[in-house]
C-alpha cells in the first residue's frame, strides 16, 4: 500500500534532515586523506575520464555535460573540495574554427564536480560540436543536435532507444554499433546502473568492491555511475548525439514504488532515494529544472520535433502506488484493477492526456519505462501477469489508452524497456478481447547487456507470443532499437548482438517493424 506523500515527506525533512544533508554533500569520515592527496595534482591528470555528453535538445539549445574525475573511482573522483573553473565552447564545425557560444562555469564539490551547461541561442535542427577545457587540457569533442522549430515539416527523424545496461553481465557492443549510426537523438529508458551487489560477472573488474557492494550512500551511487561511465563504447554513444533520459527502478533499488520499498522504513528509504537521485542528476545531461530537491525530482517532460513527432517522457516510479498483490507475477484481481491505484500519479496522468489534447504532431510517442501492453506469462487458460508493469495498474492503463482513443490521438506509439527482451505489440482498448479496437503500437526494446547473451526465442518468449495475440514480435537477445520516422511511416529496426559475453560480438538487424500513418498498430513485420 502506498503511503501518504505529505506526512512521510514531512518526516523526511524533520527527522532525517541532518542525515540527508550529510548524504547530499557527499561527506565521508575518511574523505580527508583522499582530498589532501588530490590537492595540487589536478592539472597533471586527465579530468575527463568519464567523457562528455549532451541532452534534452530544444530548437535553440541543448545541455552539455561533463564531470571532472581524474581518479574516477575515488571519493569525489579524486578532486578536492575547491571549485574549479571550466571553460566550454560550442562550434559549428568539428575543428572549432566557427565557435558560436562559449563561456566559463564552475565545477563544485557539492555536485561532485559535474558540469551542466544549458547552452542557448543556437540555431534549430543542426549539428554542433562542443568541448570543455580545464587547466589547459581539452576534453574529448562531442557532437550534438538541436531540435527543429515547432512548426517545421520534417521529412524524417532518426532515433535510438535503449535500457538496462548491467555492466558485469556483458560488453557494450550495442553502443559501439549505435555510435556508428547517424541518430538525431537517443532515448534511454531506465536502469542506467544496477544498485545491488554481485558475486561475479563477465568483465575483469566484476569482483571489485565498486561493483560487488550494494549502493546505499551517495558516494556509493556516485562510484557506481563512474564505473559504468568509464566504458569507452558508452562514452562514444553519448558523444555522437544528444540523449533524453529517464530512470526506472535500479537507479535507486529494485522495484521501488514512490516511498515504499521493503528494504527500509519510508523515512529511511527516502534518504536512499535522495542519494540515488542526486547521483543520477550529477551524471546525466539534465537541466537545472531536473535538479533533485531531496527525494523529489521532476523527470516527466515533453519534447517536440517539429510537426512530425512529440515525445512525452514519463516517470512511472516516483508517483506510483505500491505493487499489487505483493508484487511478482500474479493473476489479475481486484487490487490490480483498483481504479484508485496509479502508475503515473494523477498530476502526470493529466499532463499526459492534456498534452495529447493539444498535440498537432503526426506521431505521438510515450517514452517510458516498461510495457503498457498486457503480458500473460502463463501457458494455458490461467492468466499470470507482472505486477510491476502496467498490468499491475490496469485502471491507469485504461485511463491512458482510453483517453488516447477519446481524444483521437494520431499515431500513438509507446517505446519502453525493462523486460530484457524485445516485444512489439498492438495496443488494445481491451487486451482480453482480440477484436477490441487497436489504439496504437508499442515497441519494447531489449537490454543492452542485462541477462547476458540470451537466445533468439526462449520458452518464456514463445509463451508470450502464444498467449498474447496482440504481440507481433519477440526476441530474447541483447541490443537496442533504431527507428526512422517519416510522415508516412514509423520503422523500428531491432538491432541484436549475438554475444555480449565476449568483446566485439556481431550486431545484426533481427527484424524491421512498420507502422503506417493513420493506421493504428503494427502493419508489417519483416523478420
Amino acid at each position: 500500500m502506498s503511503l501518504r506523500v505529505g506526512s512521510t515527506r514531512r518526516t523526511f525533512l524533520t527527522v532525517t534532515g541532518a542525515a540527508a544533508g550529510l548524504a547530499l554533500t557527499g561527506s565521508l569520515p575518511e574523505i580527508g586523506s583522499a582530498m589532501a592527496g588530490a590537492t595540487g595534482r589536478t592539472d597533471r591528470r586527465d579530468p575527463f575520464t568519464l567523457g562528455i555528453a549532451s541532452g534534452d535538445p530544444l530548437p535553440d539549445g541543448v545541455v552539455i555535460w561533463t564531470r571532472l574525475a581524474p581518479e574516477p573511482l575515488a571519493p569525489f573522483g579524486g578532486m578536492d573540495r575547491r571549485p574549479v573553473e571550466v571553460q566550454w565552447q560550442v562550434a559549428e564545425d568539428e575543428q572549432f574554427r566557427r565557435i558560436v557560444r562559449h563561456g566559463t562555469t564552475q565545477a563544485r564539490a557539492e555536485s561532485s564536480h559535474s558540469v551542466h551547461v544549458d547552452v542557448r541561442g543556437l540555431r534549430p535542427w543542426r549539428h554542433y560540436w562542443y568541448r570543455f577545457r580545464v587547466n589547459g587540457r581539452f576534453s574529448p569533442v562531442g557532437r550534438t543536435k538541436t531540435a527543429p522549430p515547432a512548426d517545421a515539416n520534417l521529412s524524417s527523424l532518426s532515433l535510438a532507444f535503449a535500457s538496462c545496461q548491467a555492466n558485469w553481465e556483458g560488453w557494450y557492443t550495442a553502443y559501439a554499433d549505435m555510435a556508428k549510426r547517424d541518430h538525431d537523438v537517443v532515448f534511454f529508458l531506465g536502469d542506467y546502473i544496477y544498485e545491488f551487489g554481485i558475486d561475479r560477472g563477465i568483465r575483469p573488474d566484476s569482483n571489485e568492491p565498486y561493483i560487488t557492494q550494494q549502493c546505499v550512500t551517495l558516494d556509493e551511487y556516485r562510484q557506481r555511475y563512474a564505473a559504468y561511465k568509464l566504458d569507452p563504447d558508452l562514452q562514444q554513444a553519448h558523444a555522437v548525439a544528444p540523449w533524453i533520459v529517464t530512470l526506472d527502478d535500479h537507479e535507486v533499488v529494485d522495484n521501488w514504488a514512490d516511498e515504499a520499498h521493503p528494504s527500509a522504513p519510508p523515512a529511511q528509504f527516502l534518504v536512499r532515494r535522495a542519494n540515488a537521485f542526486r547521483a543520477y542528476w550529477e551524471h546525466m545531461p539534465l537541466r537545472l529544472a531536473q535538479l533533485p530537491k531531496g527525494p523529489d525530482m521532476q523527470l516527466y517532460r515533453r519534447f517536440q520535433f517539429g510537426r512530425l513527432a512529440e515525445f512525452s517522457v514519463l516517470d512511472t516510479r516516483q508517483y506510483r502506488s505500491d505493487q499489487a498483490n505483493g508484487d511478482g507475477t500474479k493473476a489479475p484481481g481486484p487490487e490490480s484493477k483498483d481504479p484508485a491505484r496509479t502508475i503515473t500519479g494523477a498530476a502526470q496522468e493529466k499532463w499526459l492526456l492534456d498534452g495529447w489534447t493539444a498535440s498537432r504532431s503526426r506521431w505521438n510517442v510515450m517514452a517510458h519505462q516498461t510495457a503498457i501492453a498486457r503480458l500473460d506469462t502463463k501457458d494455458g487458460p490461467e492468466v499470470l501477469v507482472p505486477m510491476d508493469t502496467w498490468d499491475g495498474y490496469e485502471a491507469s492503463r485504461d485511463r491512458v489508452l482510453g483517453g488516447a482513443a477519446q481524444r483521437k490521438v494520431r499515431n500513438l506509439v509507446s517505446i519502453a524497456g525493462d523486460l530484457h527482451r524485445s516485444v512489439a505489440s498492438d495496443l488494445k482498448l481491451d487486451f482480453t478481447d482480440p477484436a477490441s479496437a487497436t489504439v496504437g503500437a508499442e515497441f519494447v526494446g531489449t537490454s543492452i547487456t542485462s541477462g547476458i547473451d540470451g537466445m533468439d526465442l526462449d520458452p518464456g518468449g514463445a509463451t508470450l507470443l502464444k498467449e498474447n495475440p496482440h504481440l507481433k514480435f519477440g526476441n530474447f537477445q541483447r541490443g537496442y532499437v533504431s527507428c526512422t520516422i517519416t510522415p508516412q511511416r514509423w520503422i523500428s529496426d531491432y538491432r541484436v548482438v549475438d554475444k555480449v559475453s565476449v568483446q566485439n560480438g556481431a550486431v545484426t538487424t533481427r527484424a524491421k517493424l512498420f507502422v503506417e500513418d493513420g493506421r493504428s498498430g503494427i502493419s508489417e513485420v519483416q523478420a
